[in-house]
């Protein structure tokens, strides 16, 4: 009890300081948005930028509009540490807060997520999990209330197979090459291995699986394997010190870095710097744009660095997670808008918010209009439908300049495939919870 008191309370503080309006008791009303962060604990490094983005973009609202449309943005940060059991705790504590409880949460853990779908669906408050989580999540006939666009795991790994296929010179030369899959030891990490065992016997690949224990920290056994191995492309669902240490390991043995590809949870700054030069021509999945050329992103240093109100270092903003938890907000505040347009009241609950997810568009328009061209590919987001698109792009690491380079166009999933393995396990987790699926008609 007192370490969960003493987190909310710190984050609470942190929030203030940064500007995010967050008080005892409110002076007027405030949308309530918790954040479940980790600045602190082993995953700090990648955990600090995601939430440094989402807290600065709401900052930035708060100052430069006043908030979405006038009303304050009271962002709560708990601090988990990448907590399963404390995450949890963070939610109960949190899911009451403001006048109309919370409007919504970010877990940032696979593992989280899965934890939550049951308590946040039972309470009607939406879980955004962008780009992880439950893939089968994306079925909202059966989780109406979890979100996980622009794009799931699985989408991510048949997009990896695509890439591959075509650098290959054609998806039927796929047949009799070997694809090994290092992964972090968990339930976010085992997410893709279904689909890449449906598309490895689709395409007559073979699949090596070599999984990486929490932190991830100890690899040589992992990486003599791949040495002994000898595959031919290598994929890489990792978070954090294991991302660094996987790219250090391959290029120990001389794994070709082009040939290497990291989900985008293992396409950061914080994974390939360490490794220095060793790391050039690193490849990762993206659902989104790098680097700090953006209007959201100079509103941001205007209206909040500018004035010493920053969430973190200014020379880390625009980095991939930056950016990341940065969208994370912004999509946030489009949904609260999209809500108090259908239910023509300010005062929105959970409830209401997870309709104005339902109805989340973006297209080319809303993403110039909110500092975002060329940031991403357009997506919707419907009743049936909490995936999206699921477009996806791969970057590379130029170890010279330091930065990120996108080195594809943005690549279809194989959706045929993605969608069919999502509408069974869906249906499976209905069957074994009694769910009887929503009509979205």
């Amino acid at each position: 009890m007192k370490f969960r008191t003493m987190a909310i309370a710190a984050a609470s503080a942190a929030a203030m300081v940064a500007g995010a309006g967050f008080a005892t008791v409110a002076a007027a009303y405030e949308y309530t948005v918790p954040n479940l962060v980790y600045r602190t604990g082993p995953y700090a490094p990648n955990g600090i930028p995601l939430a440094n983005g989402f807290i600065d973009y709401m900052n930035m609202l708060n100052e430069r509009d006043g908030g979405i449309d006038g009303v304050k943005v009271n962002v709560i940060e708990c601090e988990t540490g990448y907590n399963t059991k404390v995450s949890v705790e963070c939610y109960e504590n949190l899911k009451n807060e403001g006048e109309s409880g919370a409007l919504i949460f970010n877990p940032h853990s696979t593992g989280v997520t899965y934890a939550l779908i049951p308590k946040a669906t039972a309470d009607e408050i939406p879980i955004l999990s962008m780009g992880y989580g439950r893939t089968s999540a994306a079925d909202g006939t059966v989780f109406p209330y979890i979100f996980n666009f622009p794009a799931t795991y699985w989408s991510q790994a048949s997009v990896f197979v695509k890439y591959v296929g075509a650098k290959e010179g054609g998806m039927d030369n796929l047949k009799g090459k070997k694809i090994a899959l290092v992964y972090h030891n968990s339930a976010y990490g085992k997410e893709p291995i279904k689909t890449l065992e449906v598309l490895a016997e689709k395409y007559g690949f073979e699949l090596m699986l070599l999984p990486v224990d929490h932190p991830g920290q100890e690899q040589k056994a992992t990486w003599l394997q791949v040495r002994r191995g000898k595959p031919d492309w290598v994929f890489m669902w990792g978070w954090g010190v294991m991302n660094q240490v996987a790219i250090k390991e391959a290029a120990a043995i001389r794994f070709p870095m082009d040939h290497f590809i990291g989900v985008w949870w293992s396409g950061s700054e914080n994974d390939v710097a360490p490794a220095g030069d060793a790391a050039d021509g690193y490849l990762a999945g993206t659902m989104h744009a790098p680097g700090r050329d953006f209007g959201a992103i100079k509103d941001i240093i205007t209206h909040v660095y500018d004035k010493g109100n920053g969430g973190g270092d200014l020379d880390r903003v625009g980095e991939v997670l930056y950016n990341r938890g940065m969208l994370e907000a912004i999509f946030t505040a489009q949904a609260i808008r999209n809500a108090v347009k259908i239910h023509g009241t300010k005062e929105i609950n959970g409830k209401q918010l997870r309709d104005g997810l339902e109805v989340l568009t973006v297209t080319e328009e809303s993403l110039s209009a909110d500092g975002l061209s060329n940031f991403m590919k357009p997506f919707k987001v419907t009743c049936e439908d909490h995936e999206g698109a699921g477009l996806i792009a791969i970057q590379q690491w130029n170890a010279k300049d330091q930065k990120w380079v996108l080195v594809s166009d943005w690549i279809e999933p194989m959706t045929d495939i993605v969608r069919g393995l999502v509408k069974e396990d869906a249906g499976a987790f209905a069957k074994e919870n009694n769910i009887t699926p929503r009509s979205c008609s």
